[in-house]
């Protein structure tokens, strides 16, 4: 533990006022959410790549705050982990890689219930930026505070709350997946070699990149539509003036993907994307620890609500292989960043990139594309079809809306 308690006294010279553990119980849940992301998101787990040295401490870490919570371990072998073998490539087009080993970290709340719920979130990230970075400059340390850090201090405070006795009409299954960075590894090795029986998983909850909550308090939720209890609960529950915008499909790039494969209702909590997405600049300094509690309460409440419920009904969604394939006709970029928890008519861009298209032609953050040639953007997916249309070197009158304003920009591609 003498590591871990270096990294105790790092989170005190970055503003927390407590310490961690089992000498004293006094923190509150907020100040224990900001040491849970300090701590992971500290230059001292370079990044939490999977199958290093720095996974490995946040694996220990995560395995520490479990065992003083008072879980049960649930891996393999009656122990904290279940470790899965693959081949890392940072080119994934690559003929042959590294073996390395990932570890998913997985404790058991049991409360003597028929059914099990699923609360998962991943801990590892990029490294220095070998793969999936878009920082533009040198090798740098990709601390993913937001992603996820954030995911994993909202599962640890919802593990303290449901082992103080909430919600207990369930038991909890608290898993920390590893290698989703790198394609889901962790969370696919987990639902076909699952720690329990999956007959008894009543649904899966994600919480993935849940610490940026904006200023319109907007949360969004992915797969709601995989149960026919979800919709009427979400929209019922009233914390902290959030306000969700929802997807029904329980296909998405984060770990509850895996489970939705396997017919079992998702859902996937999201606060949106940011302009320090895979950048070294996502660090715990820019988190709303604030946002995260409302979220962790949203949740919460959720679970609270669907209690008493007997085991959800699953239901399939929408094929998201027509979405795909719009993806794959991309031929060019405007090098914006979405707001994908933006909810009203349009697409709102998050972040501006810098030398890319939309910059060039003068759009700024904020602005919200309405169209794009001839086709009109009242969403993402308008957005992404309206892509579709153009190649390199392409000419294309982009229509903004900005405050009260609708500007037009010629946009090169």
């Amino acid at each position: 533990m003498n590591k871990l308690h270096s990294l105790f006294v790092l989170a005190l010279m970055m503003g927390t006022s407590t310490v961690f553990g089992q000498m004293q119980m006094t923190n509150t849940a907020l100040q224990q959410a900001k040491i849970d992301v300090v701590y992971l998101a500290s230059d001292y787990l370079e990044g939490r790549e999977t199958g290093t040295a720095g996974e490995k401490l946040a694996a220990e870490y995560i395995v520490h705050r479990f065992s003083g919570i008072g879980l049960s371990p649930k891996g393999d072998n009656g122990g904290w982990y279940q470790s899965f073998d693959f081949d890392f490539k940072t080119n994934p087009h690559a003929a042959s890689g590294e073996a390395r080993t990932g570890n998913n970290v997985v404790a058991f709340l049991d409360n003597g219930a028929a059914n099990t719920i699923v609360i998962g979130a991943h801990y590892d990230h990029l490294g220095q930026g070998n793969f999936s970075s878009l920082h533009a400059g040198e090798r740098a340390i990709h601390n993913g505070a937001d992603d996820n850090a954030s995911g994993i201090a909202a599962m640890l405070r919802l593990a303290t709350e449901l082992k103080e006795g909430k919600a207990s009409g369930n038991n909890y299954l608290f898993i920390a997946f590893s290698g989703e960075e790198l394609g889901l590894f962790g969370s696919k090795y987990f639902v076909n070699n699952p720690t329990i029986n999956l007959g008894t998983v009543n649904y899966m909850i994600n919480m993935d990149m849940v610490g940026r909550l904006n200023e319109e308090k907007v949360l969004a939720v992915y797969g709601v539509g995989t149960s026919p209890a979800f919709r009427s609960v979400l929209e019922n529950i009233r914390i902290g003036g959030i306000k969700i915008t929802t997807s029904d499909s329980g296909v998405g790039p984060s770990d509850h993907t895996s489970f939705y494969l396997k017919d079992l209702p998702v859902l996937h909590f999201f606060t949106g994307q940011h302009r320090e997405y895979h950048k070294p600049a996502d660090d715990s300094g820019l988190i709303n620890y604030n946002g995260l509690m409302e979220v962790t309460d949203y949740i919460m409440a959720l679970l609270e609500q669907l209690d008493d419920d007997a085991k959800l009904a699953f239901s399939k969604t929408k094929d998201e292989s027509e979405d795909d394939q719009k993806v794959s006709k991309f031929k060019v970029t405007l090098g914006v960043m979405p707001d994908y928890v933006h909810s009203g008519t349009g697409m709102r861009i998050d972040a501006v990139l810098d030398d890319k298209p939309a910059q060039k032609a003068g759009i700024q953050d904020g602005d919200v594309v309405i169209r794009i040639g001839d086709m009109e953007v009242k969403d993402i997916y308008g957005y992404m079809e309206g892509l579709s249309h153009y190649k390199s070197g392409d000419k294309a009158k982009v229509k903004v809306k900005r405050g009260d304003k609708e500007l037009e920009f010629d946009v090169v591609f």
